[in-house]
């Protein structure tokens, strides 16, 4: 009936890791910008929270201040050199003002975290905020939603994926 048509098969079920390794033996690296503190200091509280809950002891947790979101992708990368960390949580809040400032931050930024996280092989996680104005940035680190929380539920999944996926393989040299 199928003539000259191929059989479709089905597609491989994703590999779930669960929750291996033990979480309370993951390194945790936390860079948070103190520019729009009001904002990234709510983004900083969910995070920890979620470590928290998670069962993630705070002595494998270091949170590191930088001036600004600029600065976060170097001190990321420092952090991510020294291979003490099996995550790095990015946390920061630009906020647009009335000039181009804003789209050159923003895009540095975000391309400088993932940079990290390409050269090292480490899940770097972006819970930068890039919001128009205070208004969306106060919803977003807060309340019902904090992205900081957010970004600290990925790390989790990040460093456990990268953990199994580095002991079914062997382990995977970072590209640089």
């Amino acid at each position: 009936m199928n003539a000259g048509r191929a059989e479709k098969k089905p597609l491989t079920p994703p590999i779930k890791w669960g929750k291996e390794p033990n979480i309370k033996a993951l390194q945790f690296g936390i860079v948070v910008s103190r520019f729009n503190s009001k904002i990234t200091e709510r983004l900083l509280t969910g995070a920890l929270a979620v470590f928290e809950k998670e069962g993630v002891p705070s002595s494998r947790i270091e949170v590191v201040e930088v001036p600004g979101a600029f600065e976060i992708p170097g001190v990321a990368a420092q952090m991510a050199q020294c291979g003490c960390y099996h995550t790095i949580v990015c946390l920061g809040a630009v906020i647009r003002g009335d000039t181009p400032h804003f789209d050159y931050i923003c895009a540095e930024v975000a391309r400088g975290i993932g940079q990290v996280a390409i050269l090292f092989g480490l899940p770097v996680i972006f819970g930068v905020l890039t919001t128009e104005t205070v208004k969306q940035a106060m919803m977003r680190s807060g309340g019902k939603m904090n992205k900081g929380a957010d970004a600290a539920l990925s790390a989790i999944e990040m460093a456990q994926l990268y953990q199994g996926l580095n002991k079914k393989h062997g382990g995977v040299a970072p590209l640089a």
